[in-house]
């Protein structure tokens, strides 16, 4: 981990040290089981889904508090769509540093609807 040393002596960490990075697979694991447990048994109905996506993306950030990310930032996104049988492209353009800023991503679908989210982990110098 790299540190910086400031006039007064304490160091400071520019960046996370391996055993500290943003844990894809684990977030990845609680993006799924958040998204199986809340839409278990639910059906797309268009009025619903704006407070669905805001209830589900609280309570995915929720969960990921309990993995003690330090000094990461979370962002979470969650799109939900009707289940028509079309294909969707979903894109994101992101501003960060590569070696200590990550993402994870997982999707859920039923035969009313589909429903992607995605985690942010950027690291907060």
């Amino acid at each position: 981990m790299e540190t910086v040393k400031s006039e007064s002596g304490n160091t400071y960490a520019v960046r996370p040290s391996f055993k500290q990075k943003f844990p894809v697979f684990k977030v990845k694991e609680v993006i799924r089981e958040t998204l199986a447990q809340q839409l278990g048994d639910v059906e797309y109905h268009i009025d619903h889904s704006s407070k669905l996506t805001s209830t589900l993306a609280d309570a995915i950030k929720n969960n990921l508090k309990s993995l003690n990310l330090e000094r990461y930032k979370l962002l979470v996104q969650v799109v939900i769509g009707q289940q028509k049988g079309e294909g969707v492209r979903m894109g994101t353009r992101c501003f960060w540093d590569a070696e200590s800023d990550n993402y994870a991503s997982d999707t859920y679908s039923n035969d009313s609807l589909f429903c992607v989210a995605t985690a942010y982990g950027v690291y907060m110098y």
